[in-house]
């Protein structure tokens, strides 16, 4: 009897959802590694192009201007990229993309220290957000393939979460130390070479690729993510939590700067992204009983009550503190959401999804970097902490209005279209 008992104990905890397990998966570490590697630059972008913007045309007007550029390119591109991977694989996606985001971060860079006017600056910064490479998603979807039906989707969603906080820790001090210490050039230089390396390491790993919608043998009709409500939804969210990210880096930027400390900047950042890196580890480890829809809800309102707070900061420690809570708020949200595309999307429409979500954040990032920047340029020091506020607050009132179009509907009424073998899609 004895015996029984400890061998059903050691079975409920094998069977456990856990980063263990899920980093056991076969054929994980083939995509994880390269991954990280090509995602990181990403975290880089950003700040780099407001730094060595600000540096030779002296605004953060223009640099945040010339950051959100690149931003709505990305948002714009980044889910026919999803899609063209969904329908072609990955690799066919990537490798171009990558070559072409290289070049033209080189090109926005030289154009920077030559101080080629206004245009030439925004007319490099397209291409190069337009081209930049979708790594977090396409990992993602590898997870979803890896782990179809299984319990650890949601620890892999929250691994996910923590993996891009981790980058979202390096990256800022990387290009911050490279921009300050270095050169202001040095930041985008090393951003355009981590991801042509990176990003070729990833594209080799074709075994772990999701199949492609289209090959020679079936011919099949794409339905566009886009046309899931929920993810509609989702994308109102991700805005909000895009003007906290793009809101965040022009603001600590001119906060540190005015106190006479610059290399606090990324440190700042850090400590904002260690606060989202976190509560993703704790997310991840909780077996949850509550419904993924109510965790969104009550962890936005958290995040939407924390970043109205950011403005009154006048200290580097008080900053700190606020930033570290923010970032606790933002997991949350992230995790669940990213779970639930996998309940709320066909597979073949995933990486698509995925990348609604990521031009998402980086649409309001861009928004917020133009409008926080205006604000620095014409007000008090500070006021850029105002765009999170208001981000985060008007994606909650969206949120609490159509909450009820984020459950899943049945699998049982479906729409096949095309010709071949497809995932059923829910008719809404």
């Amino acid at each position: 009897m004895a015996s029984t008992v400890t061998t059903s104990k050691d079975s409920t905890a094998a069977s456990r959802p856990g980063y263990g397990r899920l980093l056991r998966t076969r054929g994980a570490w083939t995509f994880l590694l390269p991954g990280f590697a090509a995602r990181q630059p990403f975290a880089m972008l950003t700040l780099s192009i407001v730094l060595l913007v600000q540096h030779t045309t002296g605004s953060y007007g223009a640099a945040g201007a010339v950051a959100a550029a690149t931003g709505v390119s990305m948002a714009l591109f980044a889910p026919y990229g999803g899609r063209l991977a969904d329908r072609h694989g990955q690799r066919a996606v990537l490798v171009p993309g990558v070559l072409v985001h290289t070049a033209a971060g080189l090109a926005l860079t030289a154009l920077a220290l030559t101080d080629a006017p206004l245009w030439a600056l925004f007319a490099a910064a397209v291409p190069t957000g337009a081209s930049v490479p979708q790594v977090g998603p396409m990992v993602r979807a590898r997870w979803g393939v890896r782990l179809k039906g299984s319990p650890l989707l949601t620890t892999a969603a929250a691994f996910e979460s923590v993996t891009d906080e981790f980058t979202f820790i390096v990256g800022p001090l990387l290009a911050t130390a490279l921009c300050t210490t270095v050169d202001p050039a040095a930041g985008l230089l090393t951003e355009a070479a981590l991801t042509l390396v990176g990003g070729l390491l990833f594209a080799a790993q074709k075994g772990t690729q999701p199949a492609a919608g289209r090959d020679g043998h079936t011919r099949v009709e794409h339905v566009s993510a886009l046309r899931v409500p929920g993810v509609r939804v989702l994308i109102v969210m991700f805005l909000g939590i895009g003007s906290v990210f793009g809101g965040m880096q022009v603001s600590l930027a001119a906060f540190t700067e005015s106190i006479g400390e610059p290399g606090l900047n990324g440190v700042l950042y850090g400590v904002f992204a260690a606060g989202n890196m976190i509560s993703g580890i704790v997310c991840g480890a909780i077996a949850w009983k509550a419904s993924p829809q109510r965790r969104m809800l009550i962890g936005y309102a958290a995040l939407a009550l924390t970043a109205s707070a950011l403005w009154t900061a006048h200290s580097a420690l008080l900053l700190a503190a606020l930033g570290l809570l923010v970032g606790m708020c933002i997991a949350p949200a992230l995790i669940t959401s990213y779970t639930l595309v996998e309940d709320l999307v066909p597979a073949g429409a995933r990486t698509e999804a995925f990348t609604w979500l990521t031009g998402a954040v980086a649409l309001g990032q861009a928004a917020a970097v133009t409008v926080a920047g205006q604000l620095e340029d014409r007000l008090w020091g500070g006021a850029g902490f105002l765009v999170p506020m208001a981000g985060t607050v008007l994606a909650l009132v969206t949120l609490l209005a159509l909450r009820s179009r984020l459950a899943a509907h049945p699998r049982g009424r479906t729409v096949a279209r095309g010709v071949g073998h497809r995932d059923p899609v829910a008719v809404d």
